[in-house]
């Protein structure tokens, strides 16, 4: 059971941030905000999200793309996090799990999801 100064702060730092619906097997698109040194920049990261754990402030969610030589590249990101400034849905992902593991070992055409479509 949390205090109620900290669920009252854990309340209001989610009531700041809009984050859309999403859930596993949509393909997201992220600006991450990158400090290296002085300077701060943001850098995209576009992939699909594979696994999505927690609840409230404490919710984070696992992002796949594949990078450079089809080597596969896994981030782990806080759902609020300061770092994120800006969150798109870039396409919803028709699939019948929550936890989309498997795609580890997939590669190439194997490895895509269908698109959901209404």
């Amino acid at each position: 059971m949390k205090n109620r100064y900290i669920a009252s702060f854990e309340a209001a730092q989610i009531a700041e941030k809009q984050i859309p619906q999403f859930k596993a097997g949509d393909t997201v698109k992220l600006g991450v905000e990158i400090k290296e040194g002085e300077k701060k920049r943001i850098q995209l990261f576009e992939g699909i999200v594979i696994a999505r754990s927690g609840n409230g402030v404490d919710a984070t969610f696992t992002v796949r793309k594949i990078g450079a030589n089809s080597i596969g590249v896994e981030r782990i990101f806080p759902l609020y996090s300061e770092s994120l400034k800006s969150f798109e849905v870039v396409r919803k992902g028709r699939v019948r799990r929550a936890k989309l593991h498997f795609l580890r070992g997939l590669k190439g055409k194997a490895a895509r999801i269908k698109e959901l479509k209404k």
